[in-house]
């Protein structure tokens, strides 16, 4: 079963992960005229809790840029406690990880699990089932970098992580 959100529809999109980053990082972002830098001030932009739906332990989101007309990708900060994990999901055209802080796990669907550690670059194709979040007794912290579909489509998710799939290193 797969559920798809955009961030231009309803109510329900915006309660995902992305649907939050990207409605807060677009109301944050300044107006300025065609051609002028624009620029999101730090502290402008509130975390947001990673919704229980899509998310196994606590996660926080923080928004760093929305996509728009320019560049097809937005940016965010994601935060994982220890044992925290998103559910498996796809993007439509990929994703790329930096893993900042921590260390982190990451597993595309029928392959072995991956560790992650800070400075590490995965990139998530489009189509491709995964799941990424932190280890079990660290916290990691990563910046993703998420295309997106014209109409707004970042993601599509699918069922949660289970703590079986999780354990089973």
């Amino acid at each position: 079963m797969s559920i798809e959100f955009s961030v231009a529809g309803t109510r329900t999109a915006l309660a995902t992960v992305f649907g939050i980053v990207f409605a807060a990082t677009a109301a944050a972002q300044p107006s300025a005229p065609p051609g002028a830098q624009e620029i999101v001030r730090a502290g402008s932009q509130p975390s947001q809790p990673g919704p229980t739906e899509f998310f196994t332990g606590r996660v926080r989101v923080d928004p760093v840029w929305a996509a728009n007309a320019d560049i097809n990708a937005a940016g965010g900060v994601v935060t994982f406690e220890p044992g925290a994990r998103s559910a498996w999901h796809t993007h439509p055209r990929g994703q790329r990880l930096w893993v900042l802080s921590g260390v982190g796990l990451t597993q595309e669907w029928g392959k072995p699990m991956q560790v992650l550690r800070p400075g590490d670059v995965v990139w998530c194709p489009p189509g491709v089932k995964h799941w990424h979040g932190a280890g079990p007794t660290t916290a990691m912290t990563h910046l993703h970098v998420t295309g997106t579909e014209p109409d707004g489509k970042a993601v599509t998710w699918m069922e949660k992580v289970s703590d079986e799939q999780y354990n089973a290193r």
